[in-house]
């Protein structure tokens, strides 16, 4: 099963295609330097572009003892190098106008910058700067210890994010997917210097690296650049390749805290990675289960039949479907915030139904309207230059290419509802899902009877 659900997405041809300048798009260009190194790029026009680079690293490539390293490295590349201190890295970017963000994820880390496009060279060469001459002083490291705890104690705050790295802790034990990005406070407070360029060294290699553009670039000319800024970058592929599923553990967490107004609650299937020929399919349920929140008012108009009983029976305040996919696994499934009672059972009944159910209910209609909604979606967050420059960063360190607007249309025209068949069958029944309540969570039903409602009242 593996092979099948884990393989790599064909190609497939758009040839006889046609679908409105909307959905056409410039080409994505893609050069491999002698080490590895990639540049993508989608040409454009207009007088600013978005220019970064993404790296195949992140919490994932970490250990028990040494997880958090690669956050912390994000906030080190700020601090300065010997060609410029940290006051003249805040001044260069300032004086330009432009723009400099990281962001440190389970499996990549970004540098990205915006800019006028002729200040891009100085882009290149100041990313290039801070990603292979930072001086990670044990000074600057000392003094960011306290900033990243301020950043933990900020994120603990939002109890969303505290449920979903729950969710990873239970779902992926015993993997480093389980691992939070931030690391745990002892880890924060003990990270040496010697780790973090341990983790460069590991990590920051050229195959692993993809130098990004878009807006008013020119491929040729930063290819250039890259030669000029990466191409020194060590050719050896450090990451281990393997096409072997990530274990998922069906299991539950519960922190009941009754002094909480509402009660928290996610209920995670394991999913598909980035290549798995399913993924579409599940874009196409995550808009079929929907999401509702009181404060909007719809309801029985929002296309979705769980919002449609969530609205009627006042069983929550808000939910969504949720799609979280990694490259060898992903985590599907609906996160709800609800008061507590009785109803709160009920609710959970309702979602675990809805996966039940859900094939006997979809109709063609319902079905293209769901299509129609995936690809607004993905067309939405593809509005801007930074938009494009994630999308093109994610796929070529994922799929080693960039899949173009008319191939994703035409993939997510192809899927059937025997496509949604195969995925509910194989995925949510008769399956052990992993539930994390938090709150006020007294009404929540036993795991193993809320393990039988995947199959009992399946027909």
């Amino acid at each position: 099963m593996a092979s099948r659900l884990f393989s790599s997405l064909p190609r497939l041809s758009t040839k006889g295609l046609r679908y409105s300048s909307t959905v056409n798009g410039p080409p994505t260009r893609i050069t491999t330097l002698k080490n590895g190194f990639r540049v993508a790029s989608e040409d454009g026009f207009g007088e600013t572009a978005s220019v970064g680079v993404w790296i195949d690293a992140g919490s994932v490539f970490e250990n028990d003892k040494t997880n958090g390293t690669a956050h912390f490295l994000e906030h080190m590349a700020f601090k300065g190098t010997p060609n410029r201190s940290r006051t003249q890295l805040e001044s260069e970017v300032e004086n330009l106008g432009a723009h400099l963000n990281a962001y440190t994820s389970r499996e990549q880390t970004v540098y990205v910058t915006q800019s006028f496009k002729d200040d891009v060279p100085q882009m290149v060469d100041l990313l290039g700067d801070i990603l292979q001459n930072s001086n990670l002083s044990e000074a600057d490291i000392e003094a960011e210890r306290a900033i990243i705890l301020r950043e933990k104690e900020s994120v603990e705050e939002n109890l969303e994010e505290v449920v979903f790295d729950h969710l990873h802790s239970a779902a992926y034990q015993g993997t480093s997917h389980a691992l939070t990005i931030l690391g745990e406070t002892e880890n924060i407070q003990s990270i040496q210097r010697s780790d973090l360029v341990n983790y460069i060294d590991t990590n920051y290699t050229g195959p692993r690296m993809t130098l990004v553009g878009t807006g008013a670039v020119k491929h040729e000319d930063l290819v250039a650049y890259a030669e000029k800024t990466f191409g020194g970058l060590s050719s050896e592929d450090t990451k281990v390749k393997s096409n072997v599923r990530v274990p998922f553990t069906g299991s539950e967490i519960r922190i009941r805290t009754d002094e909480m107004k509402e009660a928290h609650l996610a209920i995670a299937f394991e999913s598909v990675g980035w290549s798995s020929p399913h993924y579409f399919s599940y874009l196409v349920l995550q808009a079929l289960v929907g999401s509702w929140d009181r404060n909007m008012g719809a309801g029985t108009d929002s296309g979705s039949r769980l919002a449609e009983t969530v609205a009627k029976e006042g069983l929550a305040h808000k939910f969504h479907a949720f799609n979280t996919v990694y490259n060898n696994t992903g985590l599907f499934g609906v996160y709800a915030v609800a008061a507590p009672g009785e109803k709160f059972g009920d609710l959970t009944y309702e979602i675990l139904n809805e996966f039940q159910k859900l094939n006997d209910y979809i109709s063609v209609d319902e079905l293209e309207r769901a299509k129609s909604k995936v690809k607004m979606s993905l067309l939405h967050h593809l509005d801007g230059n930074m938009q494009k420059a994630e999308d093109i960063g994610r796929q070529v360190l994922t799929l080693g290419r960039r899949m173009t607007n008319e191939e994703l249309f035409l993939r997510i025209d192809s899927i059937t509802k025997e496509d949604l068949s195969i995925v509910l069958d194989t995925y949510f029944y008769d399956v052990c899902p992993t539930v994390i309540g938090m709150g006020p969570i007294a009404d929540l039903p036993d795991y193993n009877l809320m393990r039988s409602w995947t199959y009992w009242n399946r027909w």
